[in-house]
């Protein structure tokens, strides 16, 4: 079985001082089949100057300032690769992680994607990682991850930097929303969810850029209405392409109910620019009500843990045997310690 080439696509804006760092940690991957595609959405900064450097080692696009997603989307219209990798282009790789998925996929060509953990840190500096932020407990290192979308609905995974992507698959969905300003790596992994289980990988294998996140916090906490409206469009998305399936009425279910929390957001968020007496008390109220709801829905049995199959890639000669591996299924057992809900502001600005 052939190498199959991976496209890593980077989108970029206003990143001069850091790109070339980026670019640089890509070609220390272990896996060598690859390329690489810059996107510059727009950049107004020396940025071209810092890529005319890697001559033809690189594919560069340029698009005026048009955001991530259509700068993604584009760079995956130009790869030539069967897997697709994104980037961004202040985060980091272990030399390990294309190799690593690849050799995962390999094993099912069924398998749509490999999300690995990311290594993040709290406003202390104190490490964690993406699955710990988001309550994801797997019970083993690697393996096959079955109920992807009925976890998905509970909860936002981060999932851009971390995920490999077959190309057939991202086309299929029709990649990521363009209309949407924010949670469009929201939108696309719930999409993708459908079309069966990932492989994943627990160890952090990327390294969360703070750059970014402190941007998007910020962003995002100054468009609050904007962010909750884009949340709305995602449920409503994704609840009409489901509809009437009976193997995902759980999910849907939940997130009927997410959808409903976040109505109430904005209604408290429109009440927080009222003048009225009170209003800003009855704004909080709400919001205060919704957050001890999640915190009991997170605490209850019904909150949903991966459902996973375990792959021994040394059997399989990392995936080049013609047999496909004996797998045993089972339920994350991990202990039910609650992991403290103490993030940093760049998470909460991603998180839902």
């Amino acid at each position: 079985m052939s190498d199959p080439l991976v496209s890593v696509v980077i989108p970029t804006y206003n990143r001069a001082e850091i790109i070339c760092r980026t670019i640089d940690n890509v070609f220390q991957q272990t896996y060598r089949n690859l390329e690489i595609i810059i996107v510059d959405d727009g950049s107004t900064d020396e940025t071209h100057l810092s890529l005319n450097k890697y001559g033809d080692r690189i594919r560069v696009l340029t698009q005026r300032n048009l955001g991530p997603a259509i700068a993604r989307n584009n760079g995956a219209r130009a790869a030539q690769g069967e897997i697709i990798a994104f980037q961004d282009s202040d985060d980091l790789w272990q030399t390990s992680k294309l190799e690593r998925q690849v050799a995962l996929l390999q094993t099912d060509s069924s398998i749509p994607c490999c999300l690995c953990g990311v290594l993040m840190r709290y406003v202390n500096g104190k490490p964690f990682t993406s699955f710990d932020h988001s309550l994801v407990r797997f019970p083993h290192e690697e393996g096959v991850w079955l109920n992807v979308f009925e976890v998905l609905a509970t909860r936002f995974v981060l999932f851009n930097q971390a995920a490999a992507i077959r190309r057939e698959a991202f086309e299929r969905i029709g990649g990521f929303p363009e209309d949407l300003k924010y949670l469009e790596d929201y939108d696309l992994p719930l999409r993708l969810s459908l079309e069966g289980p990932w492989a994943f990988i627990r160890e952090p294998l990327v390294t969360y850029g703070e750059a970014s996140a402190v941007s998007f916090s910020a962003q995002a906490r100054k468009d609050a209405v904007l962010l909750a409206n884009c949340e709305l469009k995602v449920y409503d998305r994704i609840l009409a392409k489901t509809d009437r399936d009976n193997k995902n009425a759980r999910a849907r279910r939940t997130l009927k109910w997410r959808a409903e929390m976040t109505g109430r957001k904005l209604a408290a968020l429109n009440l927080e620019g009222h003048n009225r007496p009170f209003a800003k008390a009855e704004a909080k109220l709400l919001l205060a009500l919704d957050r001890y709801r999640l915190a009991l829905f997170r605490r209850s049995p019904w909150f949903p843990q991966p459902i996973t199959k375990a792959i021994d890639l040394k059997l399989l000669g990392h995936a080049r045997a013609a047999e496909r591996p004996s797998v045993s299924v089972r339920h994350s057992l991990d202990s039910d310690e609650q992991i403290k809900n103490k993030f940093s502001l760049s998470v909460l600005g991603k998180g839902l």
